[in-house]
């Protein structure tokens, strides 16, 4: 078992035995119902040495990484871009309006799109973004009330916050030990502030760049662009390869 597996693994086994007071009605586990994509995903891609730069999410989205099991896992992009599918050991509880269709799944993640549709136009193919980069998200989980309507983490009851966000900051932690960063960059400021709080030691530079999704206006007006111009002020040229060796 590799090392990212076994901290994929460890992270669901601890959020699995948690449990979330209303407005939460259903939670969902893609680390370990979409094992299969998401473990695809982490050997292909996580292995292989210390990375310059962490990008790190907030939680799977309802049409994103819950369906593939790949952080901003937009089908279409994980299946045509990355080229990872996988099938579904699908929970026997699911709420009637979110159905786990996998790689079947008919709709767009656009926070997905508009990632890896970046990564994608500045390194054409995945294996140059991940010589140097890589992309996790600090919590497993996809909360939703009983109306269907996604709850964030930062939305949870704070009772319910406590020992998820232990688990999320331990992951976290051994996550950078083992990839070795000099960046962690959240992808919004949530991750940002949970990087600052898991890593209070760490040797890591933590900051943030505009998160995708289409609830946000600045993001609507060119998330792209507005990225590109965060990541020159981060150190990061253009979101490409930075100058200089990953630290060995």
């Amino acid at each position: 078992m590799t090392p990212l597996v076994r901290i994929s693994r460890d992270l669901s086994r601890a959020v699995d035995r948690l449990s979330f007071e209303a407005p939460v009605a259903f939670t969902y586990n893609p680390l370990a119902y979409a094992r299969p994509a998401h473990e695809r995903y982490l050997s292909r891609f996580g292995e292989g040495g210390p990375r310059d730069t962490l990008f790190l999410g907030m939680n799977p989205g309802p049409f994103g990484m819950a369906q593939t099991g790949v952080p901003f896992g937009d089908v279409g992009m994980v299946r045509d871009f990355l080229g990872i599918t996988g099938a579904l050991v699908r929970p026997p509880v699911q709420h009637p309006q979110r159905p786990l269709l996998g790689f079947d799944c008919p709709r767009a993640e656009v926070s997905g799109t508009r990632f890896w549709g970046w990564v994608r136009d500045r390194h054409e193919v995945p294996e140059a973004f991940f010589s140097w980069a890589f992309v996790a998200n600090w919590c497993p989980l996809v909360f939703m009330e009983s109306s269907g309507r996604n709850l964030t983490p930062d939305k949870l009851p704070p009772a319910s916050r406590g020992p998820l966000f232990e688990a999320c900051d331990l992951a976290l932690a051994r996550l950078v030990e083992t990839l070795r960063p000099r960046r962690v960059i959240g992808v919004g400021a949530f991750a940002e502030q949970r990087a600052r709080k898991a890593l209070p030691g760490a040797d890591v530079m933590i900051g943030s760049i505009l998160h995708p999704s289409p609830a946000s206006p600045a993001a609507n007006r060119g998330w792209a662009e507005a990225v590109d111009a965060q990541l020159l002020v981060l150190g990061v040229p253009t979101g490409r390869a930075p100058a200089g060796r990953p630290r060995p």
